[in-house]
């Protein structure tokens, strides 16, 4: 090869040549050296390390020096056994003098403390981290709420009288645990912001309840936490401590064996677990129309000195052998295990512990041993098989199974003021506000537009109360059960059924003596014709909900059928409804976590396996989406994301709302305010954004119908649209006929029971009201619909 030998003008492509040649010729070389470098490297820096460290653990220098000169030792090792002789006086000392000499540089030398306090750890500038109590409860009613803040006033004043104004405490936070993330603060400890370290301290306070509440959800996600594989053992480790107390009714249960304060002591148990044993202060428990508030001051009084001393000493300290284990050892029973132990064995007082065990490998010491005695073998050991004289073992409470809404719970009672009727022990009915409006000639809801349902006709239920989320945008105040898995008693489909049609009936006959009431339209409600399975919890969750579904189909009602997207394999064993929803509130993984607050861990591939089996049922019926529109939380940027998902699902049609509001101060907790309700200009603009995006991604969906007094539009796959016109209704009669032919899991497609053509006045930029009504303002006067 040729080397110019003018550099000057040297071209980047005759350099690139160059190291190319270089490469391939001398690369072994290269290779070789480079690892001789790095080995060189590598033996000088851990040499430089070693001599450092020697020169750290010299506390006796003298004693170090004359051992050097005999030995010549480097290791750690050998440093300290020098030390220990020079100390000791047994090498190298000729009298009082060197022994005293060598005990003072004891004193100087490095200490090695176990077993007690460590000093707590400051930042750089000399200030301590920041301690935040963060006060936990669970409440159905609200008055373990108002002692829960009640509490953290007086804790955070006893605080700040104890350590002065420069207390590095914080103000305790108040959090309800039917409203908190779990991941967020029960895997591990909250994720501070800013440069600023927070160290947490964990108080719960928690009454037991004898029927379904979110303590039952809170001491699940616990299990499950401590049994999870994927997550450490003790993932709330980094917390400073804890303690839990219960509060419980005497007159209900009267001892703690048939469960006063039961459930506090099991979440006092799992949290013991999960923290590494950091419970700062026994369980505190008190009946609170008793001695509730003096056993409540008596365990704040104690965790303020507890936190005085985490303050100065920076954590709990070793403590006795055994404090902060799951279970006490008073709780605790030893379980005879049947056992039986030679009293011959014990002779002259020298007999071994019955937990010595040999080793495999000593088993012929051990019987040679034993046979060197010199006696005789005992005889058959004799054996009492009686009872008589031994402790009963206590018998396990049998496990009983919960009703979900009990009758007189505050739950039962919560939900009927709303306006339910509780049907067994699971399942709702409520009448619907547009059922009302169109008994009186007021209007229909967006359903009557789109499909064409008389929503007098239309009967709100749900055979399951519970549901798996915890929505901030809920209509039912938070007080519906939640749960994972369904862990209540199963009532049957046709006591539901039954149950929720005469309650309807009922409900609808108390609207005859209401003004303006029309008489046709009240005799034809009396014949329901559609179920809309949709009224609260989760449809979808109930056992037995194609049971259920078939008794609607036989008397010939229609049903749509609401889910969350969080039970793929309950909406895979689905049977045909008349139109199947899945509810999309979210584009992205962390915006419905922030909205929808799922108690499922993976709840983001839940949710997308439901909208992989929503695509493949696209062509068996008929699919929506229902994107419920929240400003600030899902309005904002996430049009894109929302066409994925309808990318991914391929839907017959996608609902689009606006939030409704439902002002209560359980959604205030939430992040939810009237502020966060969009205008419905705001809705249309999202809409055409969205029908857009989805142009884009080459899907052919339009904008079919709207309901502006709903805020909601409809955007619909050309599937429906024929000559220019769009078929959004539903021939329900032909759904019923397809199904008595085929059976509930046939096959058809939703072209099949195609309806008749969107009437022009539901159209998009029509409005969508209904012009047989007469839509009025909130004190009743018309209002003209433009």
């Amino acid at each position: 090869m040729v080397f110019p030998n003018d550099w000057e003008g040297f071209s980047p492509a005759i350099m690139g040549r160059v190291m190319d040649y270089l490469w391939h010729e001398h690369r072994i070389p290269i290779l070789l050296s480079t690892a001789f470098i790095l080995t060189f490297l590598r033996f000088y820096l851990r040499l430089n390390d070693a001599q450092s460290e020697q020169q750290k653990l010299v506390a006796l220098p003298r004693a170090l020096n004359t051992d050097e000169k005999k030995t010549a030792t480097t290791t750690t090792e050998k440093l300290d056994k020098v030390v220990v002789k020079k100390v000791s006086g047994s090498e190298g000392s000729s009298g009082d003098d060197e022994k005293k000499e060598g005990v003072k540089k004891k004193s100087a030398g490095p200490r090695r403390i176990k077993g007690d306090t460590s000093k707590r750890v400051k930042k750089e500038g000399g200030e301590a981290r920041k301690i935040q109590v963060l006060v936990f409860f669970s409440c159905l009613t609200g008055s373990t709420e108002k002692i829960a803040k009640q509490f953290a006033g007086a804790f955070e004043e006893a605080l700040t009288k104890a350590k002065g104004e420069q207390t590095t405490f914080l103000p305790p936070q108040v959090l309800d645990l039917s409203e908190v993330d779990y991941d967020e603060y029960f895997i591990s400890p909250p994720k501070t912001e800013g440069e600023e370290k927070v160290d947490y301290f964990y108080l719960i306070l928690l009454p037991s309840f004898n029927i379904d509440s979110i303590n039952d959800t809170f001491l699940e996600h616990l299990q499950e936490t401590h049994h999870d594989f994927r997550i450490d053992t003790s993932p709330l480790a980094p917390i400073l401590g804890y303690s839990v107390f219960g509060f419980g009714d005497r007159e209900g249960w009267p001892t703690e064996e048939e469960g006063y304060c039961f459930q506090a002591k099991e979440v006092d148990k799992w949290m013991a677990k999960l923290s590494g044993r950091k419970r700062a202060y026994p369980l505190g428990m008190g009946d609170w129309k008793r001695d509730g508030k003096e056993r409540l001051a008596e365990w704040k009084s104690g965790l303020v000195d507890v936190l005085g001393q985490i303050e100065q000493n920076g954590g709990l300290g070793e403590g006795v052998p055994g404090s902060g284990d799951p279970i006490e050892s008073d709780d605790e029973e030893l379980d005879d295990d049947g056992e039986v132990y030679d009293d011959g064995a014990e002779q002259n007082g020298k007999s071994k512990s019955s937990g010595d065990l040999g080793d495999l490998e000593d088993l012929g010491q051990i019987m040679a041993a034993s046979g060197n005695t010199g006696k005789k073998s005992p005889g058959p050991i004799a054996v009492d098989f009686t009872t008589e004289g031994k402790p009963k073992r206590k018998a396990a409470a049998p496990a009983v199974i919960k009703e979900m809404v009990p009758t007189g719970s505050p739950t039962y009672n919560s939900l009927t003021k709303q306006g339910y009727a509780i049907v067994g022990s699971h399942s709702g009915v409520k009448i619907c506000r547009w059922t009302k409006s169109a008994l009186r000639g007021r209007g229909s809801c967006y359903k009557y537009s789109f499909y064409g349902i008389n929503s007098h006709q239309c009967m709100e239920t749900t055979p399951s109360l519970s549901c798996s989320n915890k929505c901030v945008f809920c209509w039912r105040h938070g007080t519906n059960p939640v749960g994972t898995n369904w862990r209540w008693v199963v009532d049957p489909p046709d006591l539901i059924f039954n149950g929720v049609k005469e309650n309807h009936y009922k409900k609808i006959k108390m609207m005859r003596g209401v003004p303006g009431v029309r008489a046709e339209r009240f005799a034809e409600a009396m014949r329901i014709r559609h179920c809309a399975l949709s009224l609260v919890g989760e449809p979808i969750f109930y056992p037995h909900i194609n049971e259920f579904l078939s008794m609607l189909h036989k008397e010939r009602i229609s049903s749509f059928l609401v889910c969350n997207a969080q039970h793929p394999d309950q909406l895979a064993a689905l049977q045909h409804v008349t139109q199947l929803y899945v509810s999309i509130d979210a584009s992205n993984k962390e915006s419905l976590r922030r909205i929808d607050r799922p108690l499922h861990r993976d709840f983001w591939e839940r949710f997308n396996r439901c909208l992989d089996i929503l695509r493949e049922r696209r062509f068996q019926q008929r699919t929506v989406f229902r994107l419920t529109l929240v400003k600030d939380f899902n309005l904002e940027d996430e049009v894109e994301g929302y066409a994925d998902l309808v990318q991914k699902g391929l839907p017959c049609f996608v609902e689009i709302k606006g939030v409704t509001y439902c002002g209560t101060s359980t959604s205030s907790s939430a992040g939810l305010t009237m502020q966060n309700v969009p205008f419905y200009n705001e809705v249309c603009d999202f809409v055409v954004a969205l029908e857009k995006a989805l142009k884009k991604r080459g899907l052919n969906y339009g904008i079919a119908a709207e309901h502006a007094h709903s805020c909601c539009i409809l955007l619909a796959s050309d599937r429906f649209h024929k000559e220019g016109k769009w078929y959004t209704r539903i021939d329900y009669e032909r759904f019923f006929e397809l199904l008595e032919e085929r059976g509930p899991d046939g096959e058809f497609t939703p072209e099949e029971y195609m309806g008749p053509e969107t009437p022009e006045w539901a159209t998009w930029g029509r409005g969508g009201f209904d012009p047989r009504d007469q839509r009025v303002d909130r004190k009743g006067r018309p209002v003209e619909v433009s």
